[in-house]
């Protein structure tokens, strides 16, 4: 087949305006699977980190609107495996005001737990310890501080809308984390303290640290058996776990990846199907003049697939490209429902879309294509249109 390359692809763009129609509606399709597919990766494929996968999140059974004891915390940690537990506790708050350039994660933790339980998580030594030692100190994520101009001794006034209280946070520390880095965390004790009555004893979260990946699922049952009868229960799940069950909120985001997905393949068979109808149609005197020059029905067959699939493919590189673009863009924008930073477009979406793009081209192209071989020289020749 490659002693016919120069002429595939000068068939190729024999009609260079619908050729370039073509090209563009498949770039446009592609970058929208391959968007949908880097996102679909994330949720569901990417696999945790060897940090992720020792910790483990405590919640109510019920739902996350339903806080758990604060004594809850003693017990686990005595739960076999268990190598530390912290309190995570959702704050919320308003920053200055309800903007969405103004909004970030904020959560009231341990700090003498922290960075055992967090690794990941580094900074300066000294503002470590200053952020531990001060009872109304924050520490805040590189890339949060760097979109909202955060420096260390900066004060930070959050408005309480879930907890009704006016918390006033000095910053003391900026960390680093390949991922996560956009939140700000400060004292649970601050938070405890300034909560009037019953509200400093009940709590949102726990996170604990296992001792080893062997013995997270046998955590998670101990600690759920060890509240089965009690008036909370809880529901232990690993990290990966808790974060997928966020999108369970607007339903199952799974199927609606694939439907989508799949729409977008057969929009695009049916977009080079009729493309590829219309290119043979117009050269069925061609294949005839073909035949009498020698060339086989294998050797056609192959030629008119060809054209479609380096159709498809230059299309389906184009779209990938594209989104990778806004894959990137989109990788600085704010996390709101999930770590955007986590967003890019890895080598097996890559083979997977281009793969989707050759198929497409070969498939829409087969049936004209196999019609047009099978066509006597006469009946060629002979053919109006």
């Amino acid at each position: 087949m490659f002693k016919y390359l120069s002429l595939i692809l000068k068939n190729s763009v024999r009609s260079k305006r619908r050729s370039a129609l073509t090209v563009l509606s498949i770039a446009a399709s592609l970058c929208l699977l391959g968007v949908l597919g880097a996102f679909y990766h994330v949720f569901f494929l990417d696999p945790p980190t060897e940090e992720q996968a020792l910790r483990l999140w405590v919640r109510n059974r019920i739902s996350l609107a339903n806080p758990l004891p604060l004594a809850y915390q003693q017990r686990i940690a005595g739960a076999p495996g268990v190598r530390d537990v912290m309190v995570f506790q959702w704050f919320g708050g308003t920053y200055k005001d309800r903007e969405a350039k103004n909004f970030f994660a904020r959560f009231a933790v341990e700090p003498e737990r922290l960075f055992s339980i967090y690794p990941e998580y580094r900074v300066a030594e000294d503002q470590k310890l200053a952020f531990q030692r001060e009872r109304t100190a924050c520490m805040v994520g590189r890339k949060l501080a760097d979109r909202l101009g955060f420096k260390l001794g900066d004060r930070i006034v959050l408005e309480g809308d879930i907890f009704p209280v006016r918390l006033e946070l000095t910053v003391r520390a900026v960390y680093d984390s390949p991922r996560d880095n956009e939140n700000l965390l400060f004292h649970f004790e601050y938070l405890k303290e300034s909560m009037p009555g019953y509200r400093g004893e009940m709590v949102s979260n726990f996170v604990i640290a296992a001792r080893s990946a062997e013995e997270v699922p046998h955590i998670a049952e101990a600690v759920d058996a060890m509240f089965r009868n009690s008036a909370q229960q809880t529901k232990t799940e690993t990290e990966k776990a808790f974060e997928l069950s966020f999108l369970a909120f607007i339903g199952n985001v799974k199927v609606f990846l694939l439907s989508v997905c799949s729409a977008i393949t057969f929009t695009i068979l049916l977009v080079s199907g009729n493309t590829m109808a219309m290119s043979v149609r117009e050269r069925v005197r061609e294949v005839g003049i073909l035949k009498t020059l020698g060339f086989t029905r294998g050797a056609i067959l192959g030629v008119i697939l060809a054209e479609a699939v380096v159709i498809a493919l230059l299309g389906g590189i184009i779209g990938m490209f594209i989104a990778a673009g806004i894959l990137d863009l989109m990788s600085r924008a704010p996390s709101i429902a999930t770590d955007m930073s986590r967003l890019t477009l890895p080598p097996l979406i890559w083979g997977l879309c281009l793969a989707v793009s050759i198929f497409v081209g070969a498939v829409s192209a087969f049936v004209p294509a196999w019609n047009a071989s099978r066509r006597s020289i006469v009946e060629a020749l002979r053919f109006t249109d």
